[in-house]
């Protein structure tokens, strides 16, 4: 009998002052093999039907789950989208997520909480949370302080009604346009996406959510840009394209979980690639935390990939690769005891990933003796702050493009504006496919957006209220222009002082729009008819503002020289329409760069500005032309901006120092404003093939008119290293030329660095440029 003066002793594993080890330890002891193996799965309480599926073969995939209650009856890993899949209030999700935790507190034999994760590429994917621009325009800023400061925000809003786990950055670098998720990525340049990525990691992280690296590896490098298609990519040239963001957002960024790619690498799916998962991952860069699947890509090893002959063994493949957790639901790894060839070596394996698990639990305060879980509340998840900052991101990221007319700012005095484009009147259009109102609404139509946003022609309406703005679709989409439509545009055009041509996407999944996961693009020509829509409006005299609202970037060589004006937006979230107003009508000052290059033509694809010299040689050896119409790193600003030459502490270095490299940026114009100074490096001669020009440094500065500032690069020699001959990251001795620019073809003349001594061998390498500005004052 126990009397009330009785003290249950709590167990070992529910210490917080015992080591982490030692919790973990105590905490395996008491676990029976079913208990352990349900640490490695998830549970997804989504009961939608086929027409509704958010992803991919889902409505094949998801058929049998057991009920909740049978299904976590020995515990659960994780707990799958509790607010992103239907629509819930923030007090509603937070009421299932206590009540499933609580079940799992008090109806499981060891109580042991779930991990609960949720999408947050956009902002955290909920109903009614502040939607964010697209990864793509994060990059264009160029701005890895404001991405801390919006990942912190989405952090603190996930953390405050229970979630611990955010499924989010993307790193893939873009190497092929046509790819549907080229908007959720940060770029085609390695170190802006590691540093990008990296921020968005460590302010994630420090409101205390864990943040998911995706996809793990070379997704975007699929082939024809085909979402899920296999890649073809030697080991070098993923090693230095491909994988730098991962290792910097693992080794500098702490980064607490990676998830794997869909893809294959050399045939390989990368959710049985055990060299790519533990022994590059974990042994190589010493990543000690979670790994979890995407979406099914464990029961894809039997699918689609045809590695495994039953989910049994799709199951043991993944686990000894080095997958923890399968998500989003537990489908192979509870059947990893079926049929077992090798018992012993999946008995050790699924040891290893529940300490894991059970060690990232602790870290988290799931497993301390008293946790329970939150208690409803109405947590604003679209705050002022958040606005804020979207606003701010968003105005950062408008990228002008071309002005030689000086169309823009639009003039004060400007009468009638037409503003002509396929989605004009749609605020989805500025949103991204993850964010909630494209990835969730879509299938509740009767809920709208979920949250209030402003379309472009009324934010032009409140930014130039003297001016009358007249909105025409002029054509859909995709689809076939109608002819009285397209007239009723033209004629619109011809009676108004500009036209703003908003062309480019709307995201939509597995193709419900022309950007998104599974939305590849057959060509890099504008969508459908909006070329047929943009020539007949450059046929009306009437200066032209080509806007193009897009998630990728588009071919638009037809029209320089012929626009009054090109701006770029890649998807810049709720406050986007906002943003373009203002930058349109001159209260915003652009300072957008971009993070990708803009076709010239749609025919010299797949392309990367990091190519080696054979493939930007395209002019003189082959009859299609790759010079992009806008090259990486270009961005216009209506003040101006001039560079002095580079400057070097020492003209030669050892394999293993530092030099640093500094540049004066001047605004030469009459208004304050912010470009992007851009160090690249190029290696003339190399044992392997090496970029004609690589980014090895960028800074954001902000002028008042006359001002000058000085920027210093602090670069360690590793900076300098790429994998060699035998397959090792070295440093090799030699000249390198080190140029600065606000694009990658405004570049000054080259500064020469000799690196000395014997090549040397990089296995701890120094990652990230050191930057110092110092402003003087303006003339």
């Amino acid at each position: 009998m126990t009397h009330p003066t009785d003290v249950v002793a709590a167990p070992a594993w529910a210490d917080p002052t015992a080591d982490i080890d030692a919790r973990v330890e105590a905490l395996m002891a008491e676990m029976t093999p079913a208990e352990k193996i349900a640490q490695l799965g998830s549970y997804w309480a989504d009961k939608r039907d086929s027409t509704q599926i958010i992803a991919p073969m889902q409505d094949v995939l998801s058929k049998g789950r057991p009920p909740f209650d049978e299904a976590v009856a020995d515990g659960i890993g994780h707990l799958t989208r509790v607010f992103g899949t239907t629509p819930v209030t923030a007090r509603e999700g937070m009421g299932k997520v206590r009540d499933s935790q609580r079940h799992l507190l008090e109806s499981t034999r060891l109580g042991i909480p779930a991990v609960v994760h949720e999408e947050c590429l956009t902002g955290f994917t909920t109903l009614g949370a502040t939607v964010y621009p697209a990864s793509m325009a994060w990059a264009a800023t160029f701005d890895p302080e404001l991405v801390r400061e919006m990942a912190d925000a989405i952090g603190s809003d996930m953390a405050a009604v229970g979630v611990q786990h955010g499924l989010s950055p993307v790193l893939d670098v873009v190497t092929d346009y046509r790819w549907g998720r080229v908007e959720e990525t940060l770029g085609e340049d390695p170190y802006v996406v590691g540093t990008l990525a990296t921020a968005y990691v460590e302010g994630l992280q420090g409101a205390g959510v864990i943040a998911t690296l995706k996809h793990f590896a070379g997704h975007a490098t699929s082939r024809g840009g085909r979402n899920h298609a296999p890649v073809s990519m030697g080991e070098r040239e993923l090693r230095d394209l491909v994988l730098p963001p991962f290792e910097m957002a693992v080794r500098v960024g702490g980064a607490r979980s990676v998830m794997n790619s869909y893809t294959e690498l050399d045939r390989v799916p990368a959710g049985a690639d055990r060299w790519l998962l533990t022994e590059l991952l974990r042994d190589e860069w010493g990543f000690d935390g979670t790994v979890v699947s995407d979406y099914w890509a464990v029961a894809f090893l039997k699918s689609k990939h045809g590695v495994a002959e039953t989910m049994a063994d799709a199951g043991r493949l993944a686990l000894h690769a080095g997958i923890d957790v399968e998500l989003p639901d537990i489908a192979a790894y509870r059947l990893l005891d079926e049929a077992d060839p090798d018992p012993a070596r999946t008995r050790a394996d699924i040891d290893i990933a529940v300490r894991r698990v059970l060690t990232q639990k602790i870290q988290l305060g799931l497993l301390d003796e008293g946790w329970a879980p939150a208690e409803p509340a109405d947590v604003d998840l679209d705050s002022a702050r958040n606005r804020d900052i979207a606003r701010r991101l968003a105005e950062e990221s408008i990228v002008l493009l071309d002005n030689d007319r000086g169309a823009l700012p639009l003039d004060s005095g400007t009468r009638r504006i037409a503003v002509v484009g396929p989605c004009v009147e749609d605020p989805g259009a500025l949103m991204g496919a993850y964010s909630y109102p494209i990835h969730v609404m879509p299938r509740h139509p009767e809920m709208g957006l979920g949250i209030d946003a402003t379309s472009i022609p009324d934010a032009l309406r409140a930014a130039a209220p003297g001016a009358e703005v007249v909105v025409e679709r002029g054509t859909p989409l995709v689809d076939p222009a109608d002819d009285a439509e397209l007239a009723r545009a033209v004629a619109a055009a011809a009676a108004s002082d500009v036209v703003i041509a908003v062309v480019g996407d709307r995201a939509g999944m597995f193709g419900k729009g022309t950007s998104g996961e599974g939305s590849d693009a057959p060509s890099l020509d504008l969508p459908g008819d909006q070329g047929r829509l943009v020539e007949a409006l450059l046929q009306t005299g009437t200066p032209v503002v080509l806007l193009v609202l897009s998630g990728r970037p588009y071919a638009l060589g037809a029209y320089t020289g012929r626009a009054a004006a090109i701006v770029q937006s890649f998807m810049p979230g709720v406050e986007g329409a906002g943003a373009i107003a203002g930058v349109l009508t001159g209260t915003v000052n652009p300072s957008g760069h971009l993070p990708v290059q803009i076709p010239r033509t749609n025919g010299a694809l797949p392309h990367t500005y990091l190519a080696p010299p054979l493939g930007q040689d395209g002019d003189r050896i082959s009859n299609l032309s790759i010079a992009p119409a806008f090259p990486f790193g270009h961005g216009l600003s209506y003040t101006t901006f001039s560079l002095g030459d580079v400057t070097l502490d020492r003209d030669a270095m050892p394999s293993d120092g530092t030099v640093v490299a500094s540049v004066a940026v001047t605004n030469t114009g009459d208004r304050a404003g912010a470009t992007v100074v851009q160090l690249y490096s190029a290696d003339p001669v190399a044992q392997v093939t090496r970029p004609v020009q690589q980014l090895v440094g960028y800074a954001r500065v902000s002028l008042e008119p006359g001002a000058t500032a000085s920027v210093s690069f602090a670069l360690h020699a590793d900076r300098f290293s790429f994998t060699g001959l035998e397959r090792r990251r070295i440093v090799e001795p030699g000249v390198v030329h080190l140029t600065a620019g606000l694009s990658l073809t405004d570049v000054t003349a080259p500064a020469d660095l000799t690196i000395t001594g014997p090549t040397r061998v990089v296995d701890d390498p120094v990652l990230v440029t050191g930057i110092q500005i110092e402003t003087g004052d303006a003339a």
